[in-house]
C-alpha cells in the first residue's frame, strides 16, 4: 500500500490505496465512490475547462449539482490538461505513486495521450489499471460511444421491462452504469489481491454492455432451455408465483411467496387455507401456470382489509411482503434509518445536503453519520502539487 494523506485517520479496509479517478459521469465515478467508501483515497483528475460532465447535470443546491456531489463525496479535485508538459510530468509524478487508475474514456483515447497500459505499467509496475467503457477494449463496437439508455436497450434489459403493451420502459435507476461501476470496483479487488500475491499490477476491462448481460439471468435461462424470448411482464416474476404487486382495499403491496411452505403461510392468513390444497395451486410451477386466475383469487380476499392490515397480518404470519414505497417513504424508513443508509455532507457552497450511506457494513471499521464534500473544480490543487511536487 502506498500513499495516504498524513492527516487523514484509518477509515476502511481499503485506507492507504491511492486512486487516480479519470472518469466522468456515472459508471467510473460509482466505482470509485464504493472504494471510497470502503477508506481509499480518491483523487479526480478532471479536465481544466468543465470538469467532470456530471458538474453541469440538475438538479442543483446553490448552484452545485446535487448529482455531482452525491457520486464524488470526499474525492479530491485537481485539473490537469494531459497534452501540456508541465501537468503530463505532473500526472506522471502521481501515477508513479498511485495503487489504481480508473477512467471510462474511450478506447484508444488513453494510448493517444501516450498513457495506455504499457506506458502506465512502465511508469508503475505495481500500478493496477481499470477501463470502464460501453463496449470493452475488444470486439467490433469497441469505439462506439454509450450511455446506460443505449446499453439498456442493446442488453435486453429494456424488452424485459415495463408492460406488454409495446412500449419501450427504461429500468427507474440507472441500471446500465451502476452495474459497470460495481463490477469494475470488483474487479479492482481481484486486481489488488492478484498485485498482493505477484507484486504486480495488472488492467481490468470492463464494458457496461457485457454488465447487462451478466445481470440478465433468469431470463437467460429460460431463453437458453425453451427457445422462448422473454418479453415483460409488469411486475410478476417468470417463474416464482406469487411474486408481484396485488391490489388491496386502498392501494397496492408486494407479496413474494417463494415457496409452497410460504404459499401455504399466505393462504393461512388470508382465511383461505384451502388455497394451499386447490391442484391449480398446490405447487409453485401449478400456480405460475395458473398465475391469472391465483392473481384474481388472491386479489378478491385482499379487497377486504388497507394494505397496511394485510402488511401486519402477513409479516406476522412470515409471508415476505412490503408496501410499494415513494422515494420520499423509502428514505424515511425506520429500517434505513436504522442501517445509516442516509447520510449528511456539509458542502461550503450547496451547505448541508442528506445522500444515500454505504450499503456495505463492516465491523471493526466506522460508519459515520456525515461524510466530507464533493470537491470544486481543482479545488485541491495546492495540496496536491506539495505532496506530489510542482
Amino acid at each position: 500500500m502506498t500513499d495516504t494523506a498524513s492527516d487523514r485517520p484509518s477509515r476502511g479496509p481499503l485506507d492507504g490505496i491511492l486512486v487516480l479517478d479519470l472518469s466522468r459521469v456515472l459508471a467510473g465515478p460509482f466505482c470509485t465512490f464504493v472504494l471510497g467508501e470502503l477508506g481509499a483515497e480518491v483523487i479526480k483528475v478532471e479536465a481544466p475547462h468543465g470538469g467532470d460532465d456530471a458538474r453541469q447535470y440538475g438538479p442543483f443546491v446553490n448552484g452545485k449539482s446535487a448529482y455531482f456531489m452525491s457520486l464524488n463525496r470526499g474525492k479530491r479535485s485537481i485539473a490537469l490538461d494531459l497534452k501540456a508538459a508541465a501537468d503530463r510530468a505532473l500526472f506522471e509524478r502521481m501515477v508513479v505513486r498511485a495503487d489504481v487508475l480508473v477512467e471510462n474514456f474511450r478506447p484508444g483515447t488513453m494510448e493517444k495521450l501516450g498513457y495506455g497500459w504499457p506506458a502506465l505499467q512502465g511508469l508503475n509496475p505495481r500500478l493496477v489499471y481499470a477501463a470502464v467503457s460501453g463496449f470493452g477494449q475488444t470486439g467490433p463496437y469497441r469505439n462506439r460511444a454509450a450511455y446506460d439508455m443505449v446499453v439498456q436497450a442493446m442488453g435486453g434489459v429494456m424488452s424485459l421491462t415495463g408492460h406488454g403493451d409495446g412500449r419501450p420502459t427504461r429500468v427507474g435507476t440507472s441500471i446500465g452504469d451502476i452495474p459497470a461501476g460495481l463490477f469494475t470496483a470488483i474487479g479492482i479487488l481481484a486486481a489488488l489481491e492478484s498485485r498482493h500475491r505477484t507484486g504486480h499490477g495488472i488492467a481490468v476491462d470492463v464494458a457496461m454492455l457485457d454488465c447487462q448481460i451478466a445481470i440478465l439471468e433468469n431470463a437467460v435461462a429460460r431463453y437458453v432451455a425453451t427457445g422462448r424470448v422473454p418479453g415483460p411482464m409488469g411486475a410478476r416474476h417468470p417463474s416464482v408465483t406469487p411474486f408481484e404487486a396485488f391490489r388491496a382495499a386502498d392501494g397496492h403491496l408486494v407479496i413474494a411467496a417463494g415457496n409452497d411452505a410460504l404459499f401455504a403461510k399466505l393462504a393461512e392468513a388470508l382465511g383461505k387455507p384451502g388455497l394451499a390444497r386447490d391442484a391449480r395451486f398446490a405447487t409453485n410451477t401449478a400456480r405460475t401456470e395458473n398465475h391469472d386466475a391465483l392473481k384474481d383469487a388472491l386479489e378478491t380476499l385482499l379487497a377486504a382489509r388497507e394494505v397496511k392490515a394485510w402488511l401486519g397480518i402477513l409479516d406476522a404470519a412470515g409471508v415476505p411482503c412490503g408496501p410499494i414505497n415513494t422515494v420520499a417513504e423509502a428514505l424515511a424508513d425506520p429500517q434505513v434509518a436504522a442501517r445509516n443508509m442516509m447520510v449528511a455532507t456539509d458542502d461550503p457552497v450547496a451547505g448541508r445536503l442528506a445522500m444515500v450511506g454505504n450499503p456495505i457494513k463492516l465491523p471493526g471499521f466506522a460508519d459515520p453519520p456525515t461524510r466530507g464534500p464533493a470537491p470544486e473544480l481543482d479545488g485541491d490543487r495546492a495540496a496536491i502539487l506539495a505532496r506530489f511536487g510542482s
